[in-house]
């Protein structure tokens, strides 16, 4: 692709699947990675990466991944960065909408920043509606692994909700 053309496709797909971005990193927010910060990150690692995007899978597999290896990545890196004020109570009042997030969804989303790294990426996944197979294509595990870490997550989220 010529420089212009590429990067007109670049910032469409960008804002085509920019509450894809919004939404991993949301899940990845702590005082040591603020959102503006992991936005940024997985905005330069998908256009470091575009020439290389084949659309062998779909635009939105292909940032859903690149955004939870970027998060990912970020938080196994021990870097030191500016205190972020945002809550996740805070930020889940910026992706759904205050009328629809009663007291029990916003449990929900408390608790499931308490998973694992990798359980966390497949119970997002999974609320997205993402099919196993999807599941599986993002994060490359196998299907029976995509079940046997999504049962684990849940079980795990119930015995929290009861704390």
């Amino acid at each position: 692709m010529e420089g212009n053309k590429k990067e007109h496709a670049f910032v469409k797909i960008v804002q085509e699947h920019e509450r894809i971005i919004y939404k991993v990193c949301s899940f990845y927010v702590s005082d040591t990675f603020p959102l503006a910060d992991l936005y940024q990150e997985v905005v330069c690692n998908l256009w470091r990466s575009f020439p290389k995007f084949r659309n062998e899978s779909s635009p939105g597999t292909w940032i859903y991944r690149i955004a939870l290896n970027t998060c990912i990545s970020g938080i196994r890196k021990e870097k030191k960065r500016p205190k972020c004020d945002y809550t996740i109570e805070d930020l889940s009042d910026w992706f759904i909408e205050q009328d629809s997030l009663n007291e029990n969804i916003r449990e929900m989303y408390l608790l499931i920043n308490r998973l694992k790294t990798l359980e966390k990426v497949v119970v997002l996944l999974y609320l997205e509606e993402k099919s196993y197979q999807e599941i599986a294509d993002i994060t490359g595990l196998t299907l029976s692994n995509v079940a046997t870490k999504l049962k684990r997550a849940k079980e795990k989220l119930r015995e929290m909700s009861h704390l």
